[in-house]
């Protein structure tokens, strides 16, 4: 697996996220979302972190509102952690490296 987050679009959605063969971090963001910039290097921090049992992808939301639309964002940046078509969590806005590694410890060390 990529030891890197993966850029993808609506058309990829079901192909890299819901049917993975681990979980997979959905972070979506915006160009001109100030605390997307933010929050960029701790999705890149974590993917290499969990490179061996995490997929991390970025999706821009405004060229893609099915996905939007189907996990609900509202507000940017969001995180939505699924596996297996299922949603194990999510965030919206801006969050601590703390409870982004909190929240994936939470899922990944129980499988």
């Amino acid at each position: 697996m990529s030891n890197g987050v993966i850029t993808i679009s609506d058309a990829d959605f079901e192909t890299e996220v819901l049917k993975a063969d681990q979980p997979v971090l959905v972070y979506f963001w915006a160009s001109w979302c100030g605390p997307c910039k933010l929050m960029s290097p701790m999705i890149d921090q974590a993917a290499k972190k969990y490179s061996d049992r995490l997929k991390v992808v970025k999706m821009e939301v405004d060229p893609n509102p099915i996905a939007v639309k189907q996990y609900q964002v509202e507000g940017v940046p969001a995180l939505r952690l699924i596996k297996e078509e299922q949603l194990l969590g999510s965030t919206e806005g801006v969050i601590s490296k703390d409870k982004l590694l909190g929240l994936l410890d939470q899922h990944l060390n129980s499988n």
